[in-house]
């Protein structure tokens, strides 16, 4: 048997490749009308999510009117710039079939993924961005790209399984690197230059892949099947390089950005989470119209939520079980100010996708970014109708500017909606009590 050591493993040939040369960015690129590429081929499509904590104070949160021309509560006040570009979805439910409540846990679980964890932590199935990605998430340098505004890495609301979950980016620095660092080809730039170090990344590769369908012939069948997974994950590996490889189509939306100067201040003050949001957002929203990723996902806030108020003594969690009613007002003051910054956030989020030109509409034209929390009422840890939000029109494929009333159906109506959107072909989603077949026509063109 030969000798598989890793220097063995890491060893490849570097080949010679093309340079090819490109125009710069022309209106020819795209077809008659600025609706599609000049190749006959759609604008691609995107999936997005985003997240934040603790849910809603209902009175003020859930509007009196449903369909068009709902009238904001107080409490989502500041959705009323980004209103005709949202949808804004109530009285759906998340149901435990038995399972026991694992608080800020279950809810986001079941709205993501369809299924009640049985345990503290227990993450089943795969989160929704994931299954999208693997119909629409091929052909760019990202799969997925996650990020949060919390600085904190464990704040994830996305997961392949149990043991693998999607590390958000936390610092605008790493995240500017990763994504216009020097593994960066820009899509605009009149000429191609194949990128070196993918070039050896890609000869080190072939020499593993060689190397470990030799030692699969060897193997036992436990080893095998361990080697089997590997190989996968290599083969995702060279289609990444592949794409590194390859002169991306050109794109008008996308352009330079400048990189962040610092990280913003560590801490979970509203006010340095919502700056680390908008440095965040901005990276995001640029790594999305220049084709790196076609499926991303933002955390706002974890979901237990630890932003801070200057001035007051609980963090927002805390004041969810801490804070009497207001006699007066009849909900919780402070936590309601937590909340208000949330519906900010989003709402920077939201105009920031819309801002950004790509053919005859905007980025955001061709999204679909599904929002919610993990909690309704967060005193009593509800999950009855957790409130959720979608932005964009998916290419032109749903209404926008409304508000749904689940009348107390699944809210797994939702994301089996979205999958169906971005092509995803499955007769249902979820389990037991959350499954549903059913989409939510109410938005669908």
């Amino acid at each position: 048997m030969k000798d598989y050591t890793r220097r063995r493993i890491l060893r490849g040939m570097l080949g010679g490749t093309a340079v090819t040369v490109a125009l710069p960015m022309l209106n020819c690129f795209l077809n008659s009308n600025g609706t599609a590429l000049a190749s006959g081929e759609a604008m691609p499509v995107r999936f997005g999510t985003w997240g934040w904590g603790l849910g809603m104070n209902k009175s003020i949160f859930v509007p009196k009117q449903t369909g068009a021309h709902y009238e904001l509560p107080e409490e989502i006040q500041a959705l009323k710039p980004i209103q005709q570009h949202i949808n804004l979805f109530t009285n759906f439910n998340t149901f435990k079939d038995g399972a026991p409540l694992m608080c800020h846990h279950t809810g986001w679980v079941i709205l993501r993924t369809g299924i009640a964890p049985t345990q503290a932590q227990v993450r089943p199935g795969e989160t929704i961005d994931v299954t999208v990605a693997k119909r629409i998430g091929n052909t760019t340098r990202f799969q997925t790209l996650s990020a949060t505004a919390t600085g904190d890495v464990r704040d994830s609301y996305s997961y392949e399984n149990a043991n693998s979950i999607n590390a958000p980016e936390f610092s605008p620095i790493r995240f500017y690197q990763r994504l216009f660092g020097p593994d960066y080809q820009d899509p605009n730039a009149p000429e191609f230059k194949p990128n070196p170090r993918a070039m050896v990344r890609k000869s080190v590769l072939s020499g593993v892949l060689d190397e470990t369908k030799e030692l699969s012939k060897m193997a036992g069948a436990e080893d095998k099947a361990r080697l089997d997974q590997y190989f996968t994950g290599l083969r995702d590996l060279e289609k990444q390089f592949d794409i590194q490889l390859t002169k991306p189509k050109p794109l008008a939306a996308c352009h330079a950005v400048k990189a962040p100067k610092d990280e913003p201040k560590a801490g979970l003050d509203a006010t340095l989470v919502a700056e680390r949001h908008r440095v965040m957002t901005d990276l995001m929203v640029m790594a999305v119209a220049c084709d790196q990723t076609r499926v991303f996902n933002m955390a706002y806030a974890g979901e237990t939520a630890a932003t801070s108020k200057p001035g007051y003594e609980k963090p927002h969690h805390t004041a969810t079980h801490e804070e009497p009613t207001h006699p007066e007002l009849g909900y919780q003051e402070q936590v309601s100010w937590f909340t208000r910054r949330a519906m900010e956030s989003w709402a920077y989020y939201v105009d920031a996708l819309s801002k950004v030109k790509e053919g005859d509409g905007t980025l955001l034209d061709n999204c679909l970014v599904y929002a919610l929390s993990d909690i309704s009422y967060a005193k009593i840890h509800s999950l009855d109708g957790i409130p959720m939000f979608t932005a964009g029109r998916a290419g032109g494929k749903i209404k926008t500017g409304l508000h749904i009333d689940g009348n107390n159906g699944p809210g797994t109506r939702l994301g089996y909606t979205a999958m169906k959107l971005m092509g995803v072909d499955v007769p249902s989603w979820g389990s037991q009590s959350n499954t549903t077949s059913k989409e939510i026509g109410e938005i669908l063109v």
